[in-house]
């Protein structure tokens, strides 16, 4: 899969006349295999996967202690959109090249929803636990987004309405999951997380035949699942804490 990849990413910088990103030098105090990293998965999020995304506002100050947004008390610090705003995600190669030639220490955020993939996150040692039963189960998973601190499982485009209607359906829904769908976003490798340390994948995406290119599970059969994993942690799974 990687071959591949590497060869697909290689053909769209030859269609943008665009170098190797190692070739160019990287800012100061950046490394620059770092630098060439973040704008190689930028690129194959939208060149390759189709999936929209667009540049995180990023670390501020001497030693990027703090979030370059205004808001001196931002909680996801560097992991948020801000300038440019969410909509302004797109699958243009020569916009994500524009955005990270200029800002190459950017995190790489996917706005999920629409045609986009969609994801389900979970508390990153429910989450190893969650997915290492689910897999010997025999369930098919599809990509797994990892930071220090959560866990997503990404899956098929869903509609609020059709969310609505799956949650409303359930007695039980454990209340550490979080969900990002339409108008959310999603931190993708290889950022850097905003509580620090790396964002990587647990679970690489893989390519199946159908509309999204990339295998990706329906949002009930995750819910499900994860529902069903918790019904016998301690406290009924509110903090899946098994």
């Amino acid at each position: 899969m990687r071959e591949i990849l590497g060869r697909r990413l290689q053909r769209l910088r030859d269609r943008l006349k665009f170098p190797r990103a190692a070739s160019r030098p990287a800012p100061a105090g950046m490394d620059g295999a770092a630098a060439a990293s973040l704008l190689d998965g930028a690129l194959t999020c939208a060149g390759v996967w189709n999936w929209p995304v667009l540049p995180g506002v990023g670390r501020a100050g001497a030693d990027s202690a703090r979030c370059a947004c205004p808001d001196p008390d931002c909680v996801v610090p560097g992991a948020h959109p801000f300038d440019p705003g969410l909509l302004a995600a797109t699958t243009d190669a020569r916009m994500v090249a524009w955005w990270w030639t200029r800002r190459p220490a950017a995190p790489v955020l996917l706005a999920t929803g629409g045609k986009a993939p969609c994801a389900v996150s979970l508390p990153a040692g429910a989450a190893a636990r969650a997915v290492g039963r689910l897999e010997a189960q025999g369930m098919r998973l599809g990509p797994v987004v990892a930071t220090p601190t959560r866990w997503s499982l990404l899956v098929a485009p869903y509609s609020l309405e059709r969310l609505g209607e799956l949650l409303y359906a359930k007695d039980h829904v454990p209340s550490s999951l979080r969900f990002h769908g339409e108008g959310g976003y999603l931190l993708l490798p290889p950022s850097t997380a905003s509580g620090g340390g790396q964002v990587r994948w647990e679970r690489e995406p893989a390519e199946a035949p159908g509309p999204h290119g990339l295998w990706l599970p329906e949002v009930e059969t995750v819910v499900d699942a994860l529902v069903e994993a918790s019904s016998d942690a301690p406290g009924g799974g509110s903090r899946l804490a098994y």
